[in-house]
C-alpha cells in the first residue's frame, strides 16, 4: 500500500533520474535538476533546482567528480535531505581516467567478478576516477539496490514494493545487455575515437575499447598539439569512427576525421535524445551500441 509519506526525491542526470524512477515506479516521481541537452559538467542551477532540493528527502546523485558545481549545493540547498552519491557506494565498479590522447586497446590486470568482468572498488583507486560509471551495467544494477535501500529506510511501508521493482530492473538490464554483447560482437578489435573519454566503462564491459580522445574526460579544451596527434592516430590506425556529442560542437569532430576514411557519428552517453522516465536507462544504453554498431 503507498503511504501519504512517500519520500521527495531529486536527481542529477536523466541515468540516475531513470534508475530511480524505475525503483518508486507505483510509489512517487523523482524530480530532475539537469535536464536533456545540458552537459553536467558546467550546467548552471536554476531557482526550480534550488527548490527540488530543498524539499528533498533523499538526493541521488552520481559524484561531485562529474559535477562539482553542485556539492556546494548540497550542502547549503538540501541540508535536511540524505545525499547519496552513487559512484561512492561500496559496491560500485570504477576505473581511473585514462592517460594520453590515444589509449591501450586491451584491459589491464584487476580482479574479475564471476563473470570474467573487471572489477575495481573506489578504495583501490589512487588516481583521478572517471564519473561516468552509468555507462556500466553492472553499475546500474547495483544502483538499482542501493536506491531501493534508501527509499525503505525513509518508507519502510512501502520497502516491498521498492524492492520488487529493483529486482525487475535488474532482470530488464541483463535482458539488454544480452541484446547488446551480440550487437557488438562482430566490432571487437575495430578502432573508432571518441570526442571525450566518457566511454570506458561501456567499452571494458563488451570489449569495444576506443583508440584515443579528442578532449579529456573533463571536457577541457584540446590543444592544437592533441588534435594533431589524434588526427595521426586517426591515419595510422585506420579508424573507422570518430564520436561526437549532441551538446558539443561537432567542429573538432570535423577536424578530426576531414579527409580520412573515417566517419563521424553522434553518441549519447546521457540520453539527451530520449524520453525521460524508468525506460531511459535501458534505451540508452541500447542506443549507445546501436550507434556504435551503424558506424563501425
Amino acid at each position: 500500500m503507498v503511504s501519504a509519506d512517500v519520500p521527495q526525491v531529486t536527481t542529477d542526470i536523466p541515468a540516475t533520474h531513470s534508475l530511480v524512477t524505475r525503483v518508486m515506479a507505483g510509489i512517487g516521481m523523482p524530480d530532475l535538476i539537469i535536464n536533456r541537452g545540458a552537459s553536467p559538467h558546467d550546467y548552471s542551477l536554476r531557482p526550480s533546482n534550488a527548490a527540488s532540493l530543498e524539499k528533498a528527502d533523499l538526493v541521488f546523485w552520481i559524484s561531485d567528480r562529474l559535477t562539482p558545481w553542485l556539492e556546494g549545493a548540497l550542502t547549503t540547498l538540501a541540508a535536511g535531505a540524505k545525499v547519496i552519491e552513487l559512484l561512492e557506494t561500496e559496491t560500485t565498479t570504477v576505473l581511473p581516467y585514462r592517460e594520453g590522447t590515444t589509449f591501450e586497446t586491451h584491459s589491464h590486470d584487476h580482479k574479475r567478478d564471476e563473470g570474467g568482468h573487471t572489477t575495481i572498488r573506489i578504495s583501490d583507486v589512487t588516481a583521478n576516477v572517471d564519473p561516468h560509471g552509468w555507462l556500466d551495467p553492472d553499475n546500474g544494477k547495483t544502483w538499482l539496490d542501493v536506491i531501493a535501500t534508501e527509499l525503505s529506510k525513509k518508507d519502510p511501508e512501502n520497502a516491498g514494493i521498492y524492492f520488487g521493482n529493483a529486482t525487475r530492473g535488474k532482470n530488464q538490464i541483463d535482458a539488454v545487455v544480452s541484446e547488446i554483447e551480440v550487437t557488438l560482437t562482430a566490432f571487437r578489435g575495430t578502432n573508432f575515437v571518441v570526442y571525450h573519454d566518457a566511454y570506458q566503462y561501456f567499452e571494458k564491459r563488451f570489449d569495444v575499447l576506443a583508440a584515443g580522445s579528442i578532449s579529456m574526460g573533463d571536457v577541457s579544451d584540446p590543444s592544437p598539439a592533441r588534435v594533431a596527434e589524434i588526427r595521426q592516430t586517426v591515419e595510422e590506425l585506420d579508424v573507422t569512427c570518430v564520436f561526437s556529442e549532441p551538446q558539443f560542437n561537432p567542429a573538432l569532430v570535423a577536424t578530426v576525421v576531414d579527409g580520412t576514411k573515417a566517419r563521424a557519428q553522434v553518441i549519447d552517453p546521457l540520453g539527451t535524445r530520449l524520453t525521460l522516465g524508468a525506460d531511459l536507462y535501458l534505451n540508452l544504453l541500447r542506443d549507445m551500441a546501436q550507434t556504435m554498431a551503424s558506424c563501425l
